[in-house]
């Protein structure tokens, strides 16, 4: 057992309602990963027989239309997980997976998952919140896509990033991606995403700084906007 998949087990909320010895059980059987820039985890189609968390990096979760089109669908960090639909129902996924940056996984064989969760009922339910709560993350980002314009749905997206304080206590927020991408996981266009950030800035809401930084400068109306989504 290597010091990464204790640490790796330990961190993950999945196994976090075990004790420290279960969770020491659990990474007995973890097979600690690395993934390069870019290295793709998995295909659509392909034959996913293993649960991979994510330890440290990012890895986006994505489609590809026919005509060659990303759609980006999440961004995966540090505590998430992705292969349980297929560890539940046995199907292959109608997305990929590529890792955002350099990253580090933790992987479980199904076998070894199935006699886990045989053992601690914990962790199936754990997976089964997880389905749950992207369901109903998909569900609401459908409607916003439906009834929500762009300026809506990036004010959402901003409210939702970490905020760290700023100078006169405003909020100050890290784009955590490259603006092509919050575009695709926005249904936009980067040039659509583009003019929205402008017009905030130009409206006073926001102010944007170097490095994908944005300072929120007018939290009522970046939330008044966001309530259209």
């Amino acid at each position: 057992m290597s010091e990464a998949a204790e640490l790796c087990v330990s961190l993950v909320p999945l196994f976090q309602g075990l004790s420290y010895d279960e969770q020491l059980e659990v990474a007995r059987v973890a097979h600690p990963t690395q993934l390069d820039r870019l290295k793709q985890v998995y295909g659509a189609g392909g034959d996913v027989s293993q649960l991979m968390v994510v330890h440290t990096g990012r890895v986006k979760i994505s489609r590809t239309s026919p005509d060659g089109h990303e759609q980006i669908i999440r961004v995966l960090g540090p505590g998430d997980f992705i292969g349980e639909s297929a560890f539940l129902t046995g199907t292959r996924p109608d997305h990929s997976a590529t890792a955002l940056e350099a990253a580090e996984l933790c992987v479980f064989r199904h076998d070894d998952l199935g006699k886990l969760v045989e053992k601690h009922a914990s962790i199936g339910l754990r997976m089964l919140q997880g389905v749950s709560r992207r369901l109903g993350e998909a569900e609401a980002r459908l409607a916003a896509v439906i009834s929500g314009d762009v300026s809506s749905r990036l004010a959402d997206y901003l409210l939702a990033l970490p905020a760290q304080p700023g100078t006169d206590r405003l909020s100050v927020v890290m784009l955590p991606l490259a603006k092509k991408d919050i575009a695709s996981l926005l249904d936009t266009t980067p040039e659509s995403l583009s003019r929205q950030l402008r017009a905030l800035s130009d409206a006073g809401v926001i102010l944007q700084g170097a490095g994908g930084r944005v300072t929120i400068l007018d939290v009522d109306a970046l939330t008044s906007l966001a309530a259209h989504v």
